[in-house]
Order: structure tokens, then C-alpha cells, then sequence
């Protein structure tokens, strides 16, 4: 298989820059898998595991949300917030559903995308009890 560049950046680190075989990515509206010659693409993302395979195997990384760009030649990853499921405890895990929570609660409370807060909340939630 054909090797493209992948990277994943947060606010706080640059987590990866690899090259890789492929990154499945939880996008917003759903799972896709970039490889070399992908056609160019952005998507936003969902919180979720994004996974790389390249030729020592396979990383998995914790993302929040953010947003992929992919082109032919590589997937660049733009984080809220990610680090490596190998780094992840029961104390980042709940922070990531507390911080999730208070975004349910704000936005319910000003009466701005409190469905949409309430199915991240939801979903990291989910990503936490299946991590820990």
C-alpha cells in the first residue's frame, strides 16, 4: 500500500506527523478511512477514536472534535482535544464528559444547539465507559 503524510494537531501539542497507510476518522457524519489518492475532502469531527496504520502498526488517539482536511496526498487533523488512547485514565476520560456536559448546559441554557451538545455529551459519554 501507498505511504501519504498524516498529522494531528491540538491546541496544546502536536501529537503525530507520520507517514501512514491509512487513518480511519470519526467524521460528523459518519466513519471514513483516507488512504493515498484520496479525493480532497474536508470534514468536521465527531468525538471518537481516530485510528493510523502505518508500517510499525497501528495508533489510536482520543479526539473531542475538530476538523480533517484529506487530499491525495495526506490527512492533516486539527483537534479540540486528543491524546493517545494509550494516555488515557478514568480522570481524562471524565473530564472530557464534564467538559461535554457543561457545553450541554450552556447551550441549553441560552436555547442554542442544545440537541447537538446533548449528542456529543452523549457520545463521549459512550467513548469513555468503552475506553476505560
Amino acid at each position: 500500500m501507498a505511504d501519504f503524510k498524516f498529522d494531528l494537531v491540538s491546541p496544546e501539542r502536536r501529537l503525530a506527523e507520520m507517514d501512514a497507510t491509512e487513518v480511519q476518522i470519526p467524521g460528523a457524519d459518519g466513519d471514513m478511512t483516507a488512504m493515498a489518492d484520496h479525493a480532497p475532502t474536508i470534514t468536521t469531527l465527531r468525538p471518537g477514536i481516530l485510528s493510523v496504520t502505518h508500517a510499525g502498526g497501528v495508533e489510536e488517539y482520543i479526539v473531542s472534535g475538530g476538523f480533517a482536511e484529506i487530499t491525495g496526498t495526506g490527512v492533516s487533523v486539527l483537534a479540540e482535544k486528543a491524546f493517545p488512547k494509550a494516555e488515557a485514565t478514568a480522570e481524562a476520560m471524565e473530564k472530557l464528559v464534564a467538559d461535554a456536559t457543561a457545553a450541554f448546559e450552556a447551550a441549553k441554557a441560552s436555547g442554542n444547539g442544545a440537541d447537538e451538545a446533548d449528542a456529543v455529551r452523549n457520545t463521549m459519554t459512550e467513548l469513555a465507559a468503552s475506553v476505560a
